[in-house]
């Protein structure tokens, strides 16, 4: 069995991925929202299964909420709820793509009117991050064209900046600003940031507190994400990762399920660029859970980060480097395979027992009686996430 040095487990200690809350609720296809026994009704009950994620993994610190899907009269009351439980509250993301207002655009429309509620909406997520103590303010833009000539693109680009900076300015000094891109969609013939260099562009003229967030879903075919992540890293601007795995588009599916391998170079970047347990830099999940049961897929998606990090931290950087220097492109390759193809699942294992985990936290879950308890009890759930 592969032995995992103290150097590499001191690392896998450190390491914490934040939840979605949304990830809990009904979600679906645009075809359609499946239900799901045990549904939280409110958000209350995603942070209660958010933690148990953490209980048995010991992976997942923190929790980030979407508003004004988890909105809730007393803030304070769901950090202190959220604290009770072992975790607590994070990331806040907005949400300016599901008002009939914002048909043609939130922070870039060109109605005053329609662009300051945007704004206004930022300003309401700020408040709710002095009351739950988060530092990220996350924001994805729904917004674009879908056809050549409906819209000024340089007009949008300049509204979009004057929009940012009147949210930035209202940041504490303590908070942040997370610009995330996406190549597509629900635009498709122009995205306002459809990519890293956009909002690497945007969150550049605002300030040391803007950052870029990378969603792994989020980009063109063929496109090597551990390059964008090296760079952002190199510029000091990659803030958050969102994980999750696609086959053919924003397919938000269990990270690492389509392409394991692309997780590991991915990861690898992050240890070789310093992002690894770097507060700086934030490890979140974006998935939708739309087949197969809420909180097991969370335990899946936060486990195969783990190992693609005990895969990474295995890779013998002064045997990559030498080869590196000597032009051997076999030997330079070897030295990745050689770390990828290692199971350390064994060493995981009893890593966690030695922790005082279960060695297999998802057979844990399924024995402990939890999903029979939450089916019985959450009738009539409906608190939705994605897709509703």
């Amino acid at each position: 069995m592969t032995t995992l040095s103290p150097d590499i487990l001191t690392a896998l200690e450190g390491q914490g991925i934040e939840l979605p809350s949304w990830a809990f609720g009904n979600s679906g296809t645009r075809f359609r929202v499946f239900t799901t026994p045990g549904t939280p009704r409110d958000p209350y009950e995603k942070i209660a299964d958010a933690a148990q994620v953490n209980a048995y993994t010991r992976l997942a610190p923190s929790v980030a909420l979407h508003i004004p899907w988890d909105k809730v009269d007393d803030y304070s009351d769901l950090r202190r709820h959220a604290e009770d439980l072992g975790v607590r509250l994070g990331t806040i993301n907005s949400n300016t793509f599901q008002d009939e207002d914002y048909k043609f655009g939130a922070l870039t429309h060109h109605d005053d009117r329609i662009r300051q509620k945007a704004i206004d909406h930022h300003f309401e997520c700020i408040e709710i991050m002095d009351a739950t103590g988060s530092r990220d303010l996350k924001i994805w833009l729904a917004e674009g064209s879908n056809y050549p000539g409906q819209g000024d693109m340089r007009a949008r680009q300049d509204r979009l900046q004057d929009s940012l900076q009147k949210i930035y300015d209202r940041l504490s000094d303590e908070q942040r600003l997370v610009l995330e891109y996406k190549f597509f969609e629900p635009a498709f013939y122009h995205t306002d940031v459809p990519d890293w260099g956009t909002s690497y562009a945007q969150v550049a003229s605002l300030g040391d507190k803007a950052m870029v967030c990378l969603d792994t879903g989020h980009h063109a075919p063929g496109t090597n994400i551990e390059f964008i992540v090296m760079q952002l890293l190199r510029l000091g601007k990659l803030g958050s990762f969102d994980f999750n795995s696609r086959f053919y588009a924003d397919d938000d599916l269990i990270v690492g399920a389509a392409d394991p391998f692309q997780l590991f170079r991915i990861i690898f970047e992050v240890v070789r660029g310093g992002g690894l347990n770097n507060p700086d830099v934030a490890f979140m999940l974006d998935q939708c859970h739309n087949i197969e049961d809420k909180i097991p897929g969370q335990i899946r998606s936060v486990l195969n980060v783990q190992e693609m990090t005990a895969r990474a931290l295995l890779v013998d950087r002064e045997a990559l480097a030498a080869a590196q220097q000597q032009n051997d492109v076999l030997a330079a390759n070897a030295v990745f395979m050689d770390a990828f193809y290692t199971d350390v699942r064994p060493a995981l294992a009893e890593w966690r027992e030695s922790r005082g985990l279960a060695a297999d936290p998802m057979a844990a879950y399924a024995a402990s009686g939890y999903p029979q308890q939450i089916a019985a009890d959450r009738l009539g759930g409906t608190q939705a996430g994605w897709g509703a």
